[in-house]
């Protein structure tokens, strides 16, 4: 269990994408970490397949950056909503200012664009937000998942395993 002693944030909101969240949440916990699901309220929502899921923790009540070992943000549409509340975006900024792990997949990618923090970076994601890498100061590359610095990036639904590799050996070192 390489992840014991860790505590992840791991954020959720209406219409995530179901894999995205389920798939990597259980390989966290697999390895040992505490996994803190936060949402913008504590209410239930439903992936973009109809599964449920519910936040441990709204984000009004989520732990801090200094709290954290890392941050998980999942795609679907659930990104396109995280991304405007400024009590997400700051906890992007702040987990970015003191080096610690962000992994993000797929529509994922919205949420660090809006955080202002891919000047510079690579990054991967759906090839549906390409170009809102690449206008935030990002350079697109095209791979399963990888990780650069602080950042852990995944493409899409069919690259889970890879991202979850690299997710647990980034949280791992």
């Amino acid at each position: 269990m390489r992840l014991q002693g860790k505590t992840i944030g791991y954020l959720v909101a209406q219409e995530v994408e179901d894999l995205e969240y389920w798939v990597p949440l259980m390989r966290l916990r697999e390895e040992g970490a505490k996994v803190i699901s936060i949402g913008l309220t504590t209410q239930t929502v439903h992936g973009k397949h109809g599964l449920e899921m519910t936040p441990d923790v709204s984000i009004d009540e989520a732990p801090k950056a200094d709290e954290l070992d890392g941050l998980v943000i999942p795609g679907g549409w659930a990104p396109d909503k995280l991304r405007r509340n400024q009590k997400i975006l700051q906890l992007v900024r702040d987990m970015d200012k003191q080096d610690k792990i962000i992994a993000v997949i797929c529509h994922g990618g919205w949420v660090p664009i809006s955080a202002g923090i891919m000047q510079g970076r690579k990054a991967i994601g759906s090839v549906g937000i390409k170009d809102d890498i690449k206008n935030a100061g990002g350079i697109w590359v095209n791979e399963a998942a990888f990780r650069e610095g602080n950042m852990v990036w995944g493409r899409v639904v069919e690259d889970i395993p890879d991202f979850c590799r690299e997710l647990v050996a980034a949280l791992a070192k």
